[in-house]
């Protein structure tokens, strides 16, 4: 089984890269690699409750991240240097996730077969 670790650095908004990582990492799930995700930089946003992404013209795939569980990806890693700058707590999150630190995250890159950056 390989380990293959999904980062997010981008917004959910206007970049349709986010959902294409969102497939591949249920996708790679579904053929039992084991997957861990990390939201990094301006993708932190995609913890955010109640967005509305039709209303800018994207479609809406963020509550497909609620499924993660389903997919037996229990490693949901938020870089908490990246939650602070956009004002985000563990309390904003739209599904489970954990806040992480830099080293947290680095070491889980480390053990990871494939790294894979959307």
């Amino acid at each position: 089984m390989k380990k293959i670790c999904v980062i997010f650095r981008h917004s959910p908004i206007g970049n349709a890269s986010n959902r294409e990582g969102l497939d591949f990492a249920m996708l790679s799930a579904s053929f039992e690699q084991e997957v861990s995700i990390v939201f990094t930089d301006e993708a932190v946003m995609h913890l955010l409750a109640e967005q509305q992404p039709e209303l800018v013209g994207s479609k809406d795939y963020l509550s497909t991240f609620k499924a993660l569980s389903l997919y037996d990806i229990e490693t949901v890693l938020v870089c908490q240097e990246s939650a602070k700058q956009f004002g985000l707590s563990a309390n904003d999150f739209n599904f489970e996730a954990e806040m992480a630190s830099t080293h947290q995250i680095q070491t889980l890159i480390q053990q990871a077969n494939e790294v894979v950056v959307y």
